[in-house]
């Protein structure tokens, strides 16, 4: 449009122009000067047609663009509305699924086996799950916005330590407890979001949990003390009987009226005498064992401790009429860099006597075959970062349901006898190796052959030593 103008504008400069021009109008003149009106009106139709076709190509030229960008602003509007379409689309699905994992999270809460509590920086409660409502008798509508401590009067824990897990946002956990009735965890966890400053409280019923580990704890305080007691029935059993048959023959030659020389009675009473000690013996040790919890950690030269345990071995483990522990060949191979460790003294000193015990008697055994040499071979060694003690016996073998049940704690039951006897088991043994000082114990035997205990302990210092 803008050229049209300038066009029409420059025709009318050509038309109207100064007399310089003049001879521009001589066609439209005759010889006497007289205007031709019939060539102006041809000419001036003629401009005007040709100034009409040039409008109209300039008219044409316009349609197209103006078509052309509508085309281009319809492609636009359609894209843009698919665009928001898909948007709109993406936006209600991503709110539903924001929606399904809110529900989700929130039953995953409500089904939690322990009360979970939000709290804002104010300590109003702003998370409420179905245990909480349950334990409280409050819902969660009514609880929403409230106090802690009106919401739950009973929670035993105070502003104060709200407000510590607040300043320092560390973990907190409290053990509440009232023995034989019930048992809490209650543990704080802050939250560390600046739009979202609180915490949340976790109060876990352990009852259940703590009353079935007592009563577990309590049958394997029985279960030991019935391994021990049995022990100590049939080892003081032994002397005891010694000194009743002593007794009994010596009445015997007394009824029968013979007259007791010096010579006849003291063999008699020697043994006796003997067996008493045995006895006496026994008692004192477990006497000192009961002791043994009132023991301290030492640094301790396992070698020597062995050496010790031998030689009270020696001195409690004795059949009237067949084996002594003092005839039985022992074989010590100790290494000379075994690092001494930390444990205690007369706890692993019992188990040592356990050990040799179970031994002499699978020596005992075997010790009427022709032949046959009772030995207990001792290895100590160290390996990296453990001392590694072997004990190996060459009397009766463990069967492979013995070797199962040794180191298990036994309970009657009303199914067949089971194939290790209480009192040769280590149950005990075996807790204070791999419990008390955290080590391991393992059995290896063959029936034909004899057993071999190992026994590893990690080495370790006490302070300062």
């Amino acid at each position: 449009a803008l050229a049209m103008k300038y066009y029409l504008a420059l025709v009318s400069l050509l038309v109207a122009g100064t007399p310089s021009h003049a001879s521009l109008l001589a066609p439209f003149k005759d010889e006497f000067g007289a205007t031709k009106w019939q060539y102006v009106a041809n000419f001036s139709s003629s401009v005007l047609i040709l100034t009409l076709m040039i409008v109209l190509g300039f008219l044409y030229m316009a349609h197209r663009r103006a078509k052309r960008s509508n085309r281009e602003l319809t492609e636009i509007k359609a894209s843009l509305e698919e665009r928001v379409a898909h948007r709109t689309a993406s936006l209600q699905q991503t709110t539903a699924q924001l929606a399904s994992r809110e529900a989700y999270i929130k039953r995953i809460v409500d089904a939690m086996p322990l009360m979970l509590i939000g709290l804002n920086k104010k300590l109003e409660v702003t998370q409420w799950n179905h245990m909480a409502e349950s334990v409280t008798g409050r819902s969660m509508d009514e609880a929403l916005g409230m106090n802690l401590w009106e919401a739950y009067p009973t929670i035993t824990l105070s502003p104060a330590q709200v407000k510590q897990v607040l300043t320092d946002h560390k973990p907190f956990t409290i053990k509440h407890s009232q023995r034989g009735q019930y048992y809490f965890d209650i543990t704080l966890y802050a939250l560390t979001e600046p739009e979202e400053t609180g915490v949340v409280i976790l109060v876990d019923d352990i009852t259940k949990q703590m009353k079935a580990e007592n009563k577990l704890v309590e049958r394997n305080k029985v279960a030991a003390m019935g391994e021990l007691a049995s022990a100590m029935a049939r080892d003081i059993g032994i002397p005891l009987q010694g000194i009743a048959g002593a007794i009994q023959l010596l009445n015997q030659q007394l009824s029968e009226g013979n007259t007791l020389s010096a010579s006849t009675a003291q063999p008699v009473l020697a043994k006796a005498q003997q067996a008493g000690e045995q006895a006496s013996n026994i008692v004192r040790n477990l006497l000192d064992f009961a002791d043994s919890q009132r023991d301290q950690l030492q640094q301790v030269v396992i070698s020597e401790l062995i050496d010790h345990s031998i030689e009270l071995a020696a001195s409690l483990y004795s059949q009237p009429s067949g084996l002594r522990f003092p005839d039985i060949a022992i074989h010590r191979n100790y290494s000379q860099d075994v690092p001494a460790v930390a444990c205690y003294t007369l706890e692993f000193q019992h188990v040592f006597l356990r050990i040799f015990r179970h031994a002499f008697y699978a020596l005992s055994a075997r010790s009427s075959q022709p032949g046959f040499v009772p030995a207990i071979s001792v290895h100590v060694g160290n390996f990296y970062d453990s001392v590694w003690i072997k004990i190996q016996h060459n009397g009766v073998g463990l069967s492979p349901q013995e070797q199962q049940e040794i180191f298990e704690p036994f309970f009657s039951s009303d199914d067949e006898a089971p194939a290790c006897p209480v009192d040769q088991r280590l149950s005990y043994s075996y807790f204070i190796v791999t419990d008390h000082h955290k080590g391991h114990m393992a059995v290896t035997s063959d029936v034909n052959v004899g057993s071999t205990f190992h026994i590893q302990l990690p080495v370790t210092r006490l302070a300062g030593g």
